[in-house]
Parts: structure tokens; sequence; C-alpha cells
């Protein structure tokens, strides 16, 4: 898992519309990079509705919203269309931006293991640094979490 203080690597992925998404084109502009389990599961649709509710503030505290998870492109455009999400959603079904970032990991859930989304916030700056990761994401008040009080 990345640090605050570390380089964010760059991706290259598709959004929910098929359409190329690198991080190095926000460059000047702070993003909150968002690595989820699932669409329209009850954590990840609190997460991404408050994010929503809370959208002008983060821009206005100068924030691009970019989600990531391994939804396929429809599972995403589905997702903003039912809950009108303002922000784009990678679709990474390969898992390559989760491996950059360390998200896809070992998981326990009933005594199984297996693959799957660490929930995890990275807050890039202007030059492509992470200035903060959350790990402890609180999914119905997640933008109080990134904007400062």
């Amino acid at each position: 898992m990345l640090e605050a203080g570390q380089q964010a690597p760059d991706f290259t992925a598709l959004d929910q519309n098929d359409a190329t998404i690198s991080l190095s084109q926000y460059r000047g502009q702070k993003v909150v990079l968002y690595f989820y389990p699932r669409d329209n599961t009850p954590g990840c649709t609190a997460q991404a509705c408050d994010l929503r509710d809370h959208y002008t503030q983060l821009q206005a505290a100068g924030y691009q919203v970019i989600g990531v998870s391994t939804d396929s492109a429809q599972k995403h455009r589905n997702f903003i269309d039912k809950y009108s999400l303002p922000f784009p959603l990678i679709a990474d079904t390969d898992n390559k931006v989760h491996d950059l970032y360390g998200t896809w990991q070992l998981k326990k859930n009933y005594g199984k293991e297996y693959m799957g989304t660490v929930r995890t916030t990275f807050l890039i700056d202007e030059n492509g640094m992470i200035t903060e990761v959350i790990n402890k994401v609180k999914t119905k008040e997640h933008s109080a979490q990134i904007l400062p009080a």
C-alpha cells in the first residue's frame, strides 16, 4: 500500500463511457482517488452518495473525484445514472490500477479468504504527490474525512 509523501503512480484506464482517463491529465489539480469494492452495495452506495452530496464543496476545495472498482463500465453507467453521480468511475476489470495502489489484497470474511478491494482513498496534490491515505473510510461521512474542518 502506498503512503503519504510518495508519488502517486500514473495510470491509464477506461471510465464508465469507455473513455481513456489518466491520472496525469489531472496534473495541476488535487484529486480524490477512491477505491471501493462494488457498485450498488450499501457501503459503496453510501460513500458515493456522500461524495455526490458534497461534490460542490470538494470542487471548491480544488478536488476532482475519481472512483475505482473492478465493476464493468456498464455497471458503472447504471450506478451513475441511478444515483446521479457527477464524477467518473474507472472500470478496473483487470485490477491494474488496484495493483499500482496496493488496494487488491487478500481479505477474510466469515472464515473464507478471497482477493478483493480494500476500501481506500488517496488524496493527491497538484504535483501528483499523495498527501493523505484514508484507510478507515467512514462511508456515510467520507467527505468530512477529506475536507478541512
